[in-house]
């Protein structure tokens, strides 16, 4: 059984003075609105109880107006999918001199896209998963005879939104063209048998892992939502030798695409016990149901500790940087 990870106290006084006015962004127009407006919902609830000057804006056409208005001192993102996590509002919010959590305008960017995050990921010799584009063009019946099941996802977006896997031409061609309500750019992932394990990241802490077990056929937005029968195990029971490696696998990902604050990574492990990268989510979920406050949650560490903990590592990086 993997120990408890012992998290440092933080001095939430000292935050307090240090960070003024809190802005959380929340909603925006993505297909991942309504989980960004939980998200952002529990930030605000838990900033308020902390004691924070916090306020909550639901991005709309409005929102230079909205900012100007309140002039926040750090602009707390809890946006998902497109103009949130893809570097879309974080040029708006460096363009407007203010400074955010998550990651910057390059590095939300490559890891919205997975083609590109697992180019770069490969160009660093970290394993992930086989993929190829899909078009209109694609030989359904040669990529199928090629990867046997692929697992058929959007390039750019979340929350499993669009997301189907397939071991057949036929259902091949269907799940392409129902992809395609979420994205433009479609990709057909080589589908790997195994455990599936998700890791947040705070800076250069790595925070517990989560073993992710369903009913379903695979983790998609119900498994992750809705479904009362989805199991997080944490702590995982594996190998301390074999966490360490998986631990190092997602430190590494994180450093590539040259992310910060809080990230999530999830791994799969095949029956060999090799992992393999699937994606990284520079913004993870903030609900009762998202995965790293679950695991923060059975490792003792209550949702507005967490708060402390992404807000304490965004002062620490910008005290660092001045």
């Amino acid at each position: 059984m993997v120990k408890k990870k012992r998290m440092k106290p933080i001095n939430k006084e000292a935050l307090l003075a240090k960070l003024g006015r809190v802005v959380v962004l929340k909603g925006g127009a993505s297909a991942e609105r309504e989980i960004s407006l939980a998200s952002g919902s529990a930030v605000f609830n838990g900033l308020e109880r902390l004691g924070f000057d916090a306020s909550v804006i639901d991005v709309g056409q409005d929102i230079i107006e909205r900012l100007k208005s309140l002039k926040p001192d750090l602009v707390f993102v809890a946006l998902h999918g497109r103009e949130g996590e893809d570097g879309i509002i974080q040029g708006l919010l460096e363009m407007m001199r203010l400074s955010y959590t998550g990651s910057n305008v390059l590095a939300s960017a490559l890891a919205m896209n997975k083609v590109k995050s697992k180019q770069v990921w490969s160009q660093m010799n970290l394993k992930t998963a086989e993929y190829e584009i899909l078009n209109a063009q694609t030989n359904y019946g040669e990529l199928i005879e090629k990867m046997s099941k692929v697992v058929v996802k959007p390039v750019n977006g979340g929350s499993s939104l669009g997301i189907s896997i397939v071991d057949n031409k036929q259902d091949l061609a269907v799940e392409f063209e129902k992809a395609r309500a979420f994205d433009s750019e479609i990709m057909a992932e080589r589908f790997i048998p195994g455990l599936e394990f998700s890791t947040g990241v705070i800076g250069n802490k790595v925070l517990p892992t989560v073993q992710l077990e369903t009913t379903r056929q695979f983790f998609d937005y119900d498994a992750k939502y809705t479904d009362a029968n989805t199991e997080i195990i944490c702590p995982v029971n594996i190998e301390t030798k074999k966490l360490k490696e998986l631990e190092k696998l997602v430190l590494d990902a994180y450093a590539g695409l040259g992310c910060r604050g809080l990230a999530r990574v999830d791994v799969i492990q095949d029956g060999g016990g090799d992992f393999s990268l699937l994606e990284l989510n520079t913004i993870p979920g903030m609900t009762e149901h998202s995965f790293v406050p679950m695991a923060m949650k059975k490792m003792g560490v209550s949702f507005d500790d967490l708060l402390l903990l992404i807000l304490d590592d965004h002062v620490e990086r910008i005290t660092n940087e001045a």
